[in-house]
C-alpha cells in the first residue's frame, strides 16, 4: 500500500455525491442552501441541526469490547528495563493484540458489561458478536456503519489491557434515575474504581431515554451508544441471559423515570414499510426516502452518539492522571513520553528530553518494507533551544579546551552516552557507524568492571541526553571567533504607519525595551549592539554615537543600489548611547508627523540591514515594522495579485508561492551573513505575505501579523509580542545536522530555514520557539537488539558571541512486529508532521490532491493496523489502535484548517501566514491550534489555581447560561451565553446586562471580585503557555462574531464544507473498508 497508490477518486466529503437525490443539504443554521444540489447522506451532509440524539433499540447492537480493560496480569512482561509509570504507559500498553510472551488474562472484576447484566466469565471472548441468525429487521439495523465498533478486539485470546474503543449499544443502568455513564475512552486508571461519570468529563449532554421495546421501530442505521464503566450500583448477576436476537444482556421493560417506547429511530437505511428479505446490505447503496416523506419523528439524526467516539478531552485527562505525577526518566530506550498536554517533569538520564525531541513512533520498523506497509511516517520534531521549566536543569556546557569535542573519525558524530569504550578505555566504537577511534590522551579514563568509564557520571556527554560543547576556532567562520550580534530596528514611516499611531507606539516602547536585550547567564549587560533605520520610499539611517549631542540622520534615496552611509555610530552599545537613542526615539514621530508619502519599499530595507551587519562583521537580527504592499519603484517591487477566483483550481498553488525569485536570492545572502529577519506586519489590505515572508522564513525568523491595526484594541498584543521577541533566547549563524545510526537516514526537513546541501539545515537565527521537523527513511535493515539512534548537533553563536555546539541524543527501539510499531506511536507528533507535509504540498499541488493524499495515507495507516494487528471481526467494526484513536478527529481538524479548506472570510494573506506559522510550530502548539481548548469558565473553582476541566469542541456542549473560553494559540475567545446570570456579567465585565457587554474589549476589566480574578488568572496562565500573545475576542451568543467563534468548534460541520467529527469517522471507516476489500 504505497502512498502513491491511486487516491480514492470519489467526491470529497463535504460535497454531495452524484447519484444520490433526496436530502437537502443543510447550510448554516439548518436552512437549505439556495441552489445547493440535493443529496442523500452522500458524502457529508452530517446531522440535521436542531435534533436531539436518538438511541437505538437495546439489544440490536454489540456491546463494547472495551473500556475498563484490566491491568496487565502478573504474567505480562514489560520490555527490559522499562519503567512502568502506570499500566497504561504508552510504551507497554498492549494495543490490539496480547503480548506474545504471555496473553493477558482478563480478571472478571473489571470486565466491561452491559449495565443490567453480569460480567463475562474470564474465558469468554469479549467481542459480543451476534450469535445465531438475527431477525431481518435487526439485520437492517447493521446498515451504514454495521455496528461501527471502535475498538481493538482479539479473537480466540482474551483481550489485552488497553483495548481501544467500542462503540456499542446505548444501554443505561436500570436503576431509578441513575446517571448516564459517559464515554470513558480507554481503560480505567490504576486505582480508579469502575464508577460513574468521572469528574474529568463534566461535558456530557443528556440524551433521550433508551427504547424499552422493539415495537414499531423501522430499521435504521445502528447508533452507537455509550460505553464505559457503569455506575457501581448493580450486584453482579449469575451468567448472561440470551436475548431475543442472540446478543448478551437482558431485555428490560419500561423503567421508572424514563418514558415509554422511544418515538422512533432515525431512518437512513431503508424506506418505511415491510423489511426486505434478510441479506447483508452495503451501507452506501441503500436508497433513502425524501425528507418530506418521512414521518415527523423520523427525520435524520446523528448516526452515532458523539459521546461514544474517542474523545480528545478524555485521552488528555487520562494521560494527565496516569503520567502527570511521576517524573519522566529518560534512561530507557524507546520510551513514549507523556502527551504534550500533560504537565510533567523530565529527568535526563541519557536520552534527550521530549521538550527537545518528539518522535512519531518510538519503536520503528526494522525494514523499509514494513515501514511502507504501515505508512506511518518516521519523523522527529526537534526544538533544539527549547525553554525548560525552572525546575529542570539547563544543558551543561562542556569545555574540552583547544582540542574541542571528541568525535568519531569517520562519521564525525559527537561523544555521547551510546559510544562503547573498548581495550581498557584506549579506544571507542562509534554507535552510529561502528568505526573504532583512538581516545585522545587527555580524554583517557579507565573502565570499571561493567565496561563503563569511571568518570561516567562526571561527564555530561557520557551520562546525559542533552549537553553543550564550547566550540573551538575551527568551528567558526573564516577561522576567527565571532563578534557579538546586533539588533537593527527598521520602522516604516509611511502615511499609514504614522497616522495609525504605530510609529509613536514603537518609539515609546523601544525606549524601555532596549534595557531587556537578551544576555548570557550572569552578565551585567547585554553584549548586543543596536541600530535604527526609518523608511518609506527612501531609507534614513541614524548616527547615535555616544559622543554626539543629537542623533544625525542620513538619507539614501538610491534604493536600487543600497549601501550603508555610515559605519561608526550606526551600531552602538545601549548603555553608552542611552541619551542619544532616547532623543532619536522622541524625534522620529515628530519628524514624520505630517508625511504624505504612502508608498513603501521592502527589499532595499533588508539589503540595508544585511550590508550594515556585513560592514560590522557580525551576525544579527532585523526587526522590520511594515504596513503595505511595496509598490514603490525599487528592487523587489510587488504588484497586487490577490485573486480569490483561483481557490479550488489548479492555479491555487500560486497564491502560496512568492511572486518573484528575488527574495529567495536575498534570503540566501542573509543566511550566509547570519542576518535573521523578524517581520511585524500591519496591513489594511493585501500585502502578499507569501512573498514578503520568504526572507523571514528562510532565515529562521518570525512573522507577526496585525490586520487592520487599531491602537486601542491591538497595541497590547503587539507590544507583548515585541517584548517577547526581543527578549527571547536566540542562536545566530546556526547550522544543524542530524546523524543516525546505520539503517536509517534523514531524508526530508520542514521548518523555517535554508538548505544549500542535502544534510545541513542553515538558519541565520534560531529562537527557543522554533522547531525543525526531520523525516527518516530506511537505507538498510535495523536490528531489534541495537535499536536506532539519532543525534542532533546544532552549531550556533550565543547572544554573547560565544560559538557553541548543542547536542541532543535519542535512542529508539526497533521492531519486527507491526503491533509494536502501533503500540508506540505519538498521535500529536504524527499530526504535527502530517500538517507540515500537507502545508508544503500546497506549494506544488492542487489543494484537493493534498487533502485526498492525507485522507488516503491515514486510511492506509489504520487499515494496515486493522489487517495485521486487530483480530478478525466483522467489517462493520472500525478498529483503531489505542495510541491512534484520536487520529481521525485530529486529521479532520487539519483538513478543515484555513490553508486546506478556507471559508469565504479567510484572506489569501491569512492562508499564507498560517501556512508559514504552522511549519515551525512545536507539537504542543499544533495540538491546540488544530483542536482548540474549550474551558467552561462558570465551572471554574475560584479558590483553586487549576484550570477548569476542558470540554469537547462542539456547539452542543455549550449551555446558554454559561461563559466559555476557547484558545487556539493565536486567539482567546470568551463566549457569553444569552442566559448568563446578571451577577456573573457584572462580576466579569462590570456592566449590568448582556446587551451592554462590549465586543471591543481587548482585555478583561480589572474588577475586585473572586470570579473576575479567577478568569483573568486563567487568561494569564494560558497566555504564559504560548509563544505569541493571543488576541482576546469577546463573543456574545447570537452575535455576528459568533460565526467566527463557531469556526473553532472543530467537532462540528464547518461553513466551508468541512465534515463533522462523526461524519468524518464514518468517511474514514468507508475508506478503510475499501482498502481492506
Amino acid at each position: 500500500m504505497s502512498v502513491n497508490q491511486q487516491a480514492h477518486t470519489g467526491p470529497p466529503y463535504g460535497q454531495p455525491q452524484p447519484g444520490y437525490q433526496g436530502y437537502q443539504q443543510p447550510a448554516y443554521g439548518g436552512q437549505s442552501l439556495p441552489g445547493a444540489p440535493q443529496s442523500q447522506y452522500g458524502a457529508y451532509n452530517g446531522p440535521m441541526p436542531g435534533y436531539q440524539q436518538p438511541v437505538p433499540p437495546q439489544g440490536s447492537l454489540r456491546a463494547p469490547p472495551t473500556s475498563g480493560a484490566p491491568p496487565p496480569a502478573s504474567g505480562a512482561s514489560h520490555p527490559s528495563g522499562h519503567v512502568a509509570y502506570s499500566q497504561f504507559e504508552h510504551g507497554d500498553v498492549q494495543n490490539g493484540i496480547p503480548a506474545s510472551a504471555a496473553p493477558m488474562q482478563r480478571p472478571p472484576a473489571s470486565q466491561p458489561f452491559l449495565p443490567g447484566s453480569a460480567p463475562t466469565p474470564v474465558s469468554q471472548i469479549s467481542t459480543f458478536q451476534q450469535y445465531g441468525p438475527p431477525p431481518a429487521s435487526v439485520q437492517q439495523l447493521r446498515n451504514h456503519m454495521a455496528g461501527m465498533t471502535i475498538g481493538c478486539t482479539a479473537a480466540s485470546a482474551p483481550p489485552p489491557a488497553g483495548l481501544g474503543y467500542g462503540v456499542g449499544p446505548s444501554s443505561y443502568p436500570p436503576t431509578t434515575g441513575a446517571p448516564r455513564p459517559p464515554a470513558m475512552p480507554g481503560p480505567p486508571l490504576p486505582g480508579q474504581t469502575v464508577a460513574g461519570p468521572p469528574s474529568s468529563q463534566p461535558n456530557h449532554v443528556s440524551s433521550p431515554p433508551p427504547p424499552s421495546t422493539m415495537a414499531g421501530l423501522h430499521p435504521g442505521p445502528p447508533m452507537s451508544g455509550l460505553h464505559g464503566p457503569p455506575p457501581p450500583t448493580h450486584p453482579p448477576q449469575p451468567g448472561y441471559q440470551m436475548q431475543q436476537n442472540g446478543s448478551f444482556g437482558q431485555m428490560r421493560g419500561p423503567q421508572p423515570n424514563y418514558g415509554g417506547a422511544y418515538p422512533g429511530a432515525p431512518n437512513y437505511g431503508s424506506p418505511p414499510g415491510p423489511p426486505p428479505p434478510p441479506k447483508r446490505l452495503d451501507p452506501d447503496s441503500i436508497p433513502s426516502p425524501q425528507l418530506n416523506e418521512l414521518p415527523p419523528q423520523q427525520k435524520p439524526r446523528h448516526r452515532i452518539d458523539p459521546d461514544a467516539i474517542p474523545s480528545p478531552i478524555q485521552v488528555i485527562e487520562d494521560d494527565r492522571n496516569n503520567r502527570g505525577s511521576e517524573p519522566f526518566v529518560t534512561g530507557v530506550r524507546g520510551q513514549v513520553p507523556p502527551l504534550v498536554t500533560t504537565n510533567f517533569l523530565v529527568k535526563d538520564q541519557g536520552n534527550a528530553s521530549p521538550r527537545y525531541i518528539r518522535c512519531t513512533s518510538y519503536n520503528i520498523p526494522c525494514t523499509s518494507d514494513m515501514a511502507k506497509q504501515s505508512q506511518v511516517p518516521l519523523a522527529a520534531v526537534i526544538k533544539p533551544l527549547a525553554t525548560l521549566p525552572p525546575e529542570e536543569t539547563l544543558p551543561y556546557l562542556v569545555d574540552h579546551g583547544e582540542s574541542g569535542p571528541v568525535r568519531c573519525n569517520r562519521c564525525k558524530a559527537y561523544m555521547c552516552p551510546f559510544m562503547q569504550f573498548i581495550e581498557g578505555g584506549r579506544r571507542f566504537q562509534c554507535c552510529f557507524c561502528s568505526c573504532v577511534t583512538e581516545v585522545p590522551p587527555h580524554y583517557f579514563q579507565h573502565l570499571d568492571h561493567t565496561g563503563k568509564r569511571v568518570d561516567f557520571y562526571d561527564r555530561p556527554e557520557l551520562s546525559l541526553g542533552s549537553y553543550e560543547f564550547l566550540a573551538t576556532v575551527d568551528y567558526c567562520k573564516n577561522n576567527k571567533f565571532p563578534s557579538p550580534p546586533a539588533f537593527i530596528f527598521m520602522i516604516d514611516v509611511s502615511y499609514n504607519a504614522v497616522k495609525s499611531g504605530l510609529v509613536r507606539l514603537i518609539c515609546e516602547e523601544l525606549k524601555s525595551l532596549l534595557d531587556y536585550l537578551p544576555r548570557e547567564g550572569n552578565m551585567e549587560e547585554s553584549a548586543i549592539r543596536v541600530g535604527f533605520v526609518t523608511y518609506n520610499k527612501v531609507l534614513h539611517f541614524y548616527n547615535v554615537k555616544s559622543s554626539l549631542a543629537q542623533p544625525q540622520m542620513m538619507v539614501v534615496s538610491d534604493v536600487a543600489d543600497m549601501f550603508v552611509p555610515l559605519l561608526d555610530g550606526f551600531l552602538v552599545n545601549v548603555n553608552e548611547s542611552r541619551t542619544v537613542i532616547a532623543s532619536l526615539l522622541d524625534q522620529i514621530p515628530e519628524m514624520f508627523a505630517d508625511t504624505r508619502e504612502t508608498e513603501t519599499v521592502f527589499a532595499p530595507v533588508i539589503q540595508a540591514g544585511l550590508e550594515a551587519l556585513k560592514a560590522a562583521d557580525c551576525a544579527g537580527k532585523l526587526f522590520i515594522f511594515h504596513t503595505s504592499l511595496p509598490i514603490a519603484e525599487a528592487p523587489g517591487k510587488l504588484k497586487n495579485r490577490d485573486d480569490r477566483k483561483l481557490i479550488n483550481t489548479d492555479k491555487e498553488k500560486t497564491l502560496f508561492q512568492p511572486q518573484t525569485s528575488f527574495y529567495n536570492n536575498l534570503a540566501k545572502d542573509c543566511v550566509a551573513q547570519g542576518c535573521c529577519v523578524d517581520l511585524f506586519l500591519f496591513p489594511n489590505q493585501y500585502l502578499d505575505v507569501a512573498t514578503l515572508g520568504v526572507v523571514p522564513y528562510q532565515t529562521g525568523g518570525s512573522i507577526y501579523k496585525y490586520a487592520y491595526f487599531q491602537l486601542e484594541t491591538d497595541q497590547y498584543r503587539f507590544l507583548n509580542d515585541l517584548r517577547k521577541d526581543v527578549q527571547k533566547e536566540v542562536g545566530f549563524d546556526a547550522v544543524m545536522r542530524v546523524r543516525t545510526s546505520t539503517g536509517i537516514r534523514a531524508t526530508d526537513f520542514f521548518g523555517a530555514f535554508y538548505m544549500s546541501n542535502t544534510t545541513d539545515v542553515e538558519m541565520a537565527g534560531l529562537d527557543c520557539d522554533k522547531t525543525i521537523t526531520v523525516e527518516f527513511k530506511h537505507d538498510d535493515k535495523l536490528s531489534e537488539d541495537s535499536g536506532a539512534l539519532l543525534q542532533c548537533a546544532l552549531l550556533y553563536t550565543s547572544c554573547a558571541g560565544q560559538r557553541r555546539l548543542r547536542i541532543h541524543n535519542l535512542s529508539l527501539n526497533c521492531c519486527t512486529q507491526l503491533a509494536d510499531l502501533y503500540r508506540n506511536c505519538e498521535t500529536d507528533t504524527l499530526i504535527n508532521y502530517l500538517a507540515k507535509h500537507a502545508y508544503r504540498g500546497v506549494l506544488s499541488s492542487p489543494v484537493k490532491t493534498v487533502r485526498d493524499a492525507l485522507i488516503n495515507q491515514c486510511a492506509q495507516i489504520l487499515a494496515c493496523y486493522r489487517k495485521n494487528c486487530a483480530s478478525p471481526s466483522s467489517a462493520g467494526q472500525l478498529i483503531l489502535p489505542e495510541c491512534m484513536k484520536l487520529l481521525p478527529v485530529y486529521l479532520n481538524c487539519v483538513l478543515k484548517s484555513d490553508v486546506l479548506q478556507p471559508g469565504p472570510e479567510v484572506t489569501t494573506d491569512d492562508r499564507a501566514y498560517i501556512r508559514q506559522l504552522v511549519t515551525s510550530m512545536d507539537v504542543a502548539e499544533t495540538n491546540v491550534f488544530f483542536y482548540p481548548r474549550l474551558l467552561p469558565l462558570t465551572k471554574a473553582d475560584v479558590d483553586s489555581d487549576s484550570l477548569p476541566a476542558a470540554i469537547r469542541n462542539s456547539e452542543e456542549r455549550l449551555s446558554k447560561g454559561d461563559i466559555y473560553l476557547l484558545e487556539d494559540g493565536l486567539n482567546i475567545f470568551v463566549w457569553v451565553g444569552v442566559n448568563v446570570q446578571q451577577s456573573l456579567i457584572q462580576n466579569l465585565f462590570g456592566v449590568s446586562s448582556f446587551s451592554q457587554i462590549s465586543n471591543a474589549l481587548s482585555t478583561l476589566p480589572v474588577l475586585e471580585n473572586p470570579f473576575s480574578k479567577k478568569v483573568r488568572s486563567v487568561v494569564d496562565m494560558l497566555q504564559g503557555q504560548r509563544s505569541r500573545y493571543m488576541k482576546l475576542i469577546i463573543v456574545k451568543q447570537e452575535d455576528k462574531l459568533e460565526m467566527l467563534f463557531k469556526h473553532f468548534l472543530v467537532e462540528d460541520k464547518s461553513l466551508s464544507g468541512g465534515a463533522s467529527y462523526v461524519d468524518f469517522l464514518c468517511h474514514m471507516h468507508k475508506e478503510i473498508r475499501q482498502l481492506l476489500s
